[in-house]
């Protein structure tokens, strides 16, 4: 029985906390920053609208497929291996915002 109720318990959990997802900024914080605050490896850095300009104009969709693919040095999905893609386009769309 108690078996039994720990799996219940367990099953009314896990949705809980398997669809939280993170905020932009959050994910930002947690990963964009190590290479965005300093312009790593030529990262564009978060606010510089020269930097952005250029890249924002490609669109959100251009934006996002970069960030979930990579390129250049910047790794696939910014080392963000458990990132969803709402949670990484939350993130482009975090730093656009910051960036125009």
């Amino acid at each position: 029985m108690k078996k039994l109720l720990m799996i219940a318990a367990t099953a009314l959990i896990l949705p809980l906390t398997a669809s939280a997802e993170r905020s932009g900024e959050e994910v930002y914080n947690a990963h964009c920053a190590v290479c965005h605050v300093a312009g790593v490896a030529g990262a564009p850095k978060l606010g510089d609208k020269d930097a952005w300009a250029p890249r924002i104009e490609k669109g959100l969709d251009a934006l996002l497929a970069t960030s979930i693919s990579g390129v250049g040095a910047m790794p696939p999905k910014g080392t963000c291996m458990n990132c969803s893609d709402a949670e990484l386009k939350a993130s482009v769309e975090y730093m656009i915002e910051a960036s125009q």
